[in-house]
């Protein structure tokens, strides 16, 4: 990473997203249905819109959403081998 790639990567940090952006309690309400669009193909952002903003700039939750993101995709894993 350049010196200008890590400035721009901490002022975006700093200024926060540039979208519109949920907050915690939506992200943890919808975080199920912005998962499943993306295991299967959809556009996650279209279905739920400012989520991805959020997820960049909250540990909380991007730590949830990975964490359900990879049981989603071992359940569809595991479906694919029995099917």
């Amino acid at each position: 990473m350049t010196r200008t790639d890590h400035d721009r990567a901490l002022l975006g940090r700093l200024l926060g997203p540039v979208e519109p952006e949920i907050g915690c309690d939506e992200c943890f309400d919808r975080l199920d249905v912005y998962v499943d669009a993306e295991v299967h193909g959809a556009d996650p952002d279209a279905v739920v819109p400012g989520m991805r903003p959020h997820l960049a700039g909250c540990g909380a939750c991007r730590e949830e959403y990975e964490s359900l993101l990879e049981l989603r995709r071992s359940e569809d894993d595991a479906g694919d081998r029995t099917a």
